[in-house]
């Protein structure tokens, strides 16, 4: 026992000896401290992600949920507001239907004495008017084709439009002429504008002449000049008589996408363009365009077939199939929204 103390003090006297019991302590803490927070930061950190991971994760996936939940209410809404937008179209179709009624139903206007100026002309749509004339047949219209049902059978046909040269009543107390108007007299065959297009080109005089029949035809107008008395000659040729006309004061037609363009130079007129019609015509652009109405048709001889008023208090699309479709955008929407709260309501578990 003696001998292992002994053996103790002489290892103390030779440590304090050397004289690094002034650096070791100070050595030794720098490390123990780097390797306290070497050894204890990874666990320090991965704690700290792991404890701020689910508050970070959770945020964005409480949005993304109630985001999805709004979306499934969307088609809901839509339909909804289609709906109700067209409970606003059939208002404004109503209003307008009783807007052309109430304008047929007024006394017709009489054109023979005087014209409405262009500023005028806006007011006087769907108006009826009536005015006495003559028809300028040579510079008629077609429009078309436009398909008619007759009995069942579908047969094509054209609108012709023709200038209507208007005369007075009392001529000794008009001092002005005046203009032509556009009559849109109605419906007719195919055949119609086939013997026009016949008739304009064999009215083209041939541009070659024989000289020789041109002077023995002056010979002989000359020797019966001489030889015979004068001969009073009667005009054969039919007196035209003057129409009256009632019609609706209308306007240019809005084609759809699918109408092709019209074609002046080649006669071809797929849609009613009043500005374009007159100028071809050779009328002014703001020419009164009216709708001939007239109800008494003649069995014998139908054609052209004026258009029937009722026509004009119709529409592609009236009000009750606005209703309709109401009722089908309201329908789909009360589906859609009682599918999307079917989605959202939560499951019962099964034990």
């Amino acid at each position: 026992m003696a001998a292992k103390t002994s053996i103790a003090k002489t290892i103390t006297k030779l440590y304090y000896s050397s004289g690094s019991h002034s650096s070791h302590p100070k050595h030794l803490a720098p490390l123990s401290l780097s390797s306290s927070f070497s050894s204890s930061s990874p666990a320090d950190a991965s704690s700290a992600a792991e404890s701020q991971s689910p508050i970070s994760s959770q945020s964005p996936g409480k949005e993304r949920s109630r985001l999805s939940r709004w979306l499934l209410f969307l088609p809901g809404a839509i339909t909804f507001g289609l709906g109700t937008w067209q409970i606003i179209r059939r208002q404004d179709k109503i209003k307008m239907l009783d807007y052309r009624r109430k304008r047929l139903e007024l006394e017709p206007l009489n054109l023979s004495n005087a014209s409405p100026s262009s500023q005028e002309l806006d007011q006087l749509e769907f108006r009826r008017v009536k005015c006495k004339g003559y028809f300028d047949e040579k510079r008629s219209i077609y429009v078309g084709p436009r398909s008619r049902s007759i009995s069942g059978v579908t047969e094509n046909g054209y609108y012709i439009i023709t200038p209507l040269i208007p005369i007075p009543e009392k001529p000794e107390r008009s001092s002005s002429v005046q203009p032509p108007i556009l009559v849109n007299r109605g419906w007719v065959p195919r055949s119609w504008k086939d013997e026009a297009s016949k008739v304009s080109k064999d009215g083209e005089q041939p541009s070659d002449i024989n000289p020789s029949s041109v002077q023995e035809t002056e010979r002989r107008s000359w020797w019966r000049l001489w030889s015979k008395k004068p001969e009073v000659v009667e005009d054969k040729t039919p007196a035209v008589a003057p129409v009256e006309v009632v019609g609706v004061v209308r306007g240019s037609e809005k084609p759809s996408i699918f109408v092709p363009p019209n074609d002046p130079n080649s006669g071809q007129w797929f849609y009613v363009d009043v500005p374009a019609i007159a100028r071809t015509c050779g009328l002014p652009e703001d020419t009164v365009y009216i709708e001939d109405a007239n109800e008494n048709v003649n069995p014998s001889n139908p054609y052209p077939l004026p258009k029937d008023v009722s026509t004009l208090i119709r529409s592609s699309v009236m009000p009750q199939d606005h209703l309709n479709y109401t009722l089908t955008w309201y329908s789909l929407s009360a589906a859609v929204t009682f599918m999307a709260f079917m989605r959202l309501k939560p499951k019962k578990s099964r034990r």
